[in-house]
């Protein structure tokens, strides 16, 4: 049995072969509602290998065959047993041929065609999440060249968590160099040891960019113990990562930060970058704002008219099925027990994962932002809004809310209160004055997107 998907991507055929045949491509597009792992790209896609990891302990092993190769316009991978836990792969037949053809010069045809038992309704929302992803990076890609950003080399803390891993392969695909900061011992040359105390003189050299997106989670019950792991990862080691940027000439330090700056109960406020904390200060909005603070301590090193751009990426709740808020209450709401929070009424701040990494993009090549930027999508929702879009994507009723003393239980009150409860209304408007451009503004698509809920074109 096979089966045969075409699309027209806006982006010239070479561009589009290019992109395949970087490191990140393959994670790009994994769609985040499987339960699997990659565990190893391709580094060729001529006669490369890749693997993943199923539940189960199984594993999933895909060679590339050297004879479906034609450099620009056709790569080939099938499946293969590799040892007694990828007997599966062996078992199931699969040849996906991946072909490329220009439509114009700057337009590209891209068909999927796919040998396989394995029903065609089970591969099309697969195959419909991949054609948006490639379709999305390619243009944010282009949007970034036609503003004159050349390769980068990024230096990027936190590039194993929800966030890091998308952003860096999104940026590896896009042809730039990422060197990951890591704590332990280097496993590549594209990984550097970083000791959060005292960085080495020599950790930044030859970066044009820091990303930090580094910090213990912020999820948790709130003992002081736990307060203490958020502020001790983020304020200090921000400050001296900040300052080691500046030492080594980097030209730009977009640093993570979040929407809890405002405070945890704003009410009907429309909070903009413009807008200050909260009157009293809580913890979560105490810590933000010495995080930012901390982010600025090069810039203030860096002096003249050329020092060193800062933007504080304020982030708002991350939509993916793979980590953070939807990942919890997907499984809950797919079993028919999801429900509003509390009072429901509270507002909810949201972004999807690959509209976050558009904005730490842009970050990197829009000069005209400094300083904070709201990473939330243009329409945010409340949370009876949330459920009820949440309930409908996965056909299941939202029927049990939940009361306030549930995640009082998991959190304590105060994390209650700072995090599973909080009200703020947050827009871009950074954003929207830069004119950005979003790939889902609008909460039902960017869940259907997410959970493989859409149609071919997104709906």
């Amino acid at each position: 049995m096979a089966i045969q998907r075409s699309f027209v991507v806006e982006a010239p055929v070479d561009d589009v072969f290019a992109w395949f045949s970087r490191p990140g491509a393959f994670q790009r597009l994994a769609p985040p509602w499987q339960p699997v792992a990659i565990d190893r790209e391709t580094a060729s896609l001529r006669d490369g290998t890749a693997e993943l990891s199923l539940p189960a302990g199984l594993r999933w092993v895909s060679r590339h065959d050297p004879a479906g190769f034609a450099e620009g316009r056709r790569f080939v991978d099938e499946s293969v047993a590799a040892g007694p836990r990828s007997a599966l792969a062996g078992r199931v037949p699969w040849r996906h041929t991946h072909e490329f053809e220009a439509v114009g010069d700057d337009r590209t045809l891209v068909i999927d065609r796919i040998e396989t038992p394995v029903p065609a309704a089970l591969l099309d929302p697969m195959l419909a999440y991949r054609h948006r992803q490639l379709a999305g990076d390619l243009a944010a890609h282009r949007r970034a060249s036609d503003a004159g950003l050349g390769r980068l080399t990024v230096a990027v803390s936190g590039a194993s968590g929800l966030v890091g891993s998308a952003l860096t392969a999104f940026l590896t695909t896009g042809g730039h160099r990422v060197i990951r900061l890591v704590r332990g011992e280097p496993t590549g040359p594209d990984e550097r040891r970083w000791d959060t105390a005292h960085p080495a003189p020599d950790l930044l050299q030859g970066c044009d960019a820091v990303v930090h997106l580094a910090g213990a989670s912020i999820a948790g019950r709130f003992t002081e113990e736990h307060k203490r792991a958020v502020r001790d990862s983020r304020i200090e080691p921000t400050r001296k990562l900040s300052e080691a940027a500046a030492a080594s000439g980097v030209e730009t330090f977009v640093s993570a930060s979040a929407v809890g700056v405002y405070g945890a109960d704003r009410g009907e406020e429309v909070l903009t970058e413009d807008s200050g904390g909260p009157e009293e200060s809580d913890f979560l909005s105490g810590v933000v704002a010495d995080w930012e603070d901390a982010a600025h301590a090069g810039a203030d090193e860096s002096a003249g008219p050329h020092g060193m751009r800062v933007v504080n990426i304020r982030t708002g709740i991350v939509q993916s099925p793979a980590g953070g808020t939807l990942a919890l209450l997907r499984p809950l709401f797919a079993a028919g027990v999801g429900g509003r929070l509390g009072h429901g009424q509270q507002w909810m701040s949201w972004i999807g994962l690959d509209d976050l990494v558009d904005v730490y993009h842009r970050a990197l090549w829009d000069e005209e932002l400094s300083g904070p930027v709201n990473a939330v999508a243009p329409a945010p929702v409340r949370n009876t809004a949330y459920t009820k879009s949440l309930a409908r994507v996965l056909r299941r009723p939202a029927l049990v809310p939940v009361p306030r003393f549930g995640p009082a239980l998991l959190l304590g009150e105060e994390g209650a209160d700072e995090l599973a409860l909080a009200c703020q209304h947050v827009v871009p408007l950074r954003l929207r004055q830069a004119g950005h451009r979003y790939r889902h503004p609008d909460l039902e698509p960017a869940l259907r997107h997410l959970l493989g809920k859409a149609g071919a074109r997104g709906e």
